[in-house]
């Protein structure tokens, strides 16, 4: 009898455990914590480093359809289904074309449509099942990133392109005649590459491209306004999205004010680019991206999810600001407030590591840099393998996210393996260590994992200790871990300065004096005081360089300094 009591206390003290370390989360953490697939094949261009297998995922869309979120992703095999945009299962079909880049959706008459660069159209009504009905075949020329927008009067047209000298252009599709083309195909807008610095590569542009490139197209209508989006300059860092402004779907269109809209060309999780700009069933407004990883291949790549919204004078802006730290998900409309950081703060930024084994050149430090494409490998992926983080103080700890590298993995597709196994302890002395997170039995394969915890522990070492890995070796690009420090906050940055380049104008860089105990600064900037909605973000530099500035238009810019205790606004 005592013997049985005490199991049935032991289940309880593990079913308290468990529920208090995994539960409905109110938070999210970019890059999104999805099962990004494998590539199919190995191609035979774009290689960055070896020639091993790596996971992709590029050109979202999110659509709400009946109160639900279904998120469609170039080469992912399936698309996602979540109740919150927080926890996400996958759904595999054999009925759509997975190869295709650039998925578009769009809903119409209780049915989902969904075309890709192939120019085939499809439709369902019921998109949890899987099961899609083929509808027709398109031949446009110079086709590829197609965007499918209902408007109002319930017409219906198709937006595409993605070149380096072509527009990206528009046409009506006649809903009532099996969605033949309607008209001629008109062209919606063009780079202008001498006046708009966001337009052009950046110093991190990978591909091989002339100047830059254009794709990408989304629409919105807002306030019988529509707002039509398109990404440049492919790939890297300074992958953005921005907008034009017109009175009809089909144009013509005048570039808008405030641009960049979709911007993030530093921090962990970088780049914004070519995404769809969707309301949650809250009303609120948001904007899913690229981000660019390319440890191993040009077109390895995330997806992030960015607030976003309309200002008092109906400029379409999104909030950026270091929207790679845990942000939240409301459950309630915030009437244009895109600010949903929780106020955590990244802990583990440059701390001491030491390592079960290291692989050559691939060292501990790498995991706590906050370079995506920087990380420390063991020698092996065996089980075993570990890594732990010294804070160098205790801290409350409300959050981690551990992201994964794959090294030298070479499955390819969604093949038939056990996902990331490991155990994450805590410690105050280095010699008692608790659990915090039991992943050992893990049947989810997410490579940038993100756990919210539900109470906040006090701890100084973390340690992650692997007991399986897909494939290849157990490999960290970010252990990161989140919460809030109890010293000062830094001083205010002063002595600010600004050097627009008078041969550039679309460049400018500042420098400002070193405050000392500051982890990071953040410039801010835009074209009013009150709307400074663009931003960059540097650790340790007490400099920056802007890129995406428009040469004609006049900037106000303030720095920020941060730590682990918080931010101080810049004046």
């Amino acid at each position: 009898m005592k013997a049985r009591r005490r199991k049935i206390i032991l289940s309880i003290l593990v079913f308290i455990f468990y529920t208090a370390t995994f539960y409905a989360q109110t938070t999210y953490c970019n890059p999104i914590n999805i099962s990004y697939r494998f590539c199919i094949k190995k191609d035979n261009w774009g290689w960055i480093s070896g020639t091993q297998s790596y996971r992709e995922g590029a050109d979202p869309t999110m659509l709400v359809f009946k109160k639900e979120y279904y998120l469609f992703v170039s080469k992912s095999g399936g698309y996602w289904h979540s109740k919150d945009m927080i926890a996400w299962d996958f759904i595999t079909t054999n009925d759509l074309p997975w190869e295709e880049y650039a998925p578009t959706v769009v809903e119409m008459n209780g049915e989902v449509y969904f075309m890709a660069a192939g120019q085939k159209l499809y439709k369902t009504s019921d998109p949890k099942s899987g099961k899609w009905t083929y509808i027709r075949n398109y031949k446009f020329s110079s086709f590829t990133d197609p965007c499918l927008f209902l408007d109002d009067d319930k017409r219906l047209y198709l937006y595409y392109g993605s070149a380096d000298n072509l527009p990206l252009y528009g046409i009506e599709l006649d809903v009532k005649n099996n969605f033949e083309p309607i008209g001629k195909i008109q062209p919606m807008v063009s780079l202008h590459l001498d006046k708009y610095g966001w337009e052009n590569k950046g110093e991190d542009q990978l591909l091989n491209i002339p100047k830059s490139w254009l794709e990408g197209a989304w629409l919105n209508k807002y306030r019988g306004k529509y707002y039509f989006q398109y990404a440049s300059p492919l790939q890297g860092k300074e992958y953005n999205d921005a907008v034009y402004i017109g009175d009809n779907p089909l144009g013509p269109y005048t570039i808008a004010k405030q641009n960049p809209y979709a911007y993030k060309p530093t921090g962990f999780a970088f780049g914004a680019g070519h995404g769809n700009t969707f309301q949650d069933n809250y009303g609120n407004y948001w904007h899913t991206g690229t981000v660019g990883v390319n440890i191993y291949h040009l077109f390895e790549r995330r997806i992030n999810l960015i607030p976003a919204a309309f200002d008092k004078e109906d400029n379409l802006y999104s909030n950026s600001y270091l929207a790679d730290y845990p942000h939240y998900i409301p459950n309630k409309n915030l009437k244009g407030n895109t600010d949903l950081f929780t106020g955590w703060m990244l802990l583990s930024y440059n701390k001491k590591v030491e390592t079960s084994s290291v692989l050559e050149n691939f060292n501990p430090e790498n995991a706590v840099d906050e370079n995506i494409r920087t990380f420390w490998s063991a020698k092996t992926g065996n089980k075993g393998e570990w890594l732990s983080l010294d804070l160098e103080k205790e801290y409350t700890v409300r959050a981690i996210q551990i992201n994964f590298t794959d090294k030298d993995t070479e499955l390819l597709g969604r093949a038939d393996y056990k996902p990331y196994q490991y155990v994450i302890e805590y410690s105050n002395d280095k010699k008692n260590w608790e659990v915090l997170i039991d992943k050992s039995n893990n049947a989810n394969d997410y490579p940038h994992d993100y756990f919210e915890l539900s109470k906040s522990v006090k701890g100084r070492y973390f340690r992650i200790t692997n007991h399986n890995v897909p494939d290849g070796k157990f490999a960290i690009s970010g252990f990161r871990i989140f919460g809030r420090g109890n010293d000062k906050l830094p001083k205010s940055v002063v002595n600010v300065k600004i050097e627009r380049n008078d041969s550039d104008k679309k460049k400018a860089t500042l420098t400002w004096d070193k405050v000392s105990n500051a982890t990071g600064y953040i410039v801010r900037y835009g074209l009013a005081k009150d709307k400074l909605y663009l931003n960059h973000q540097v650790y340790s530099d007490t400099s920056a360089t802007i890129l995406s500035l428009d040469k004609d238009a006049e900037y106000f810019y303030v720095v920020d300094a941060f730590n682990e205790s918080g931010i101080t606004k810049g004046k």
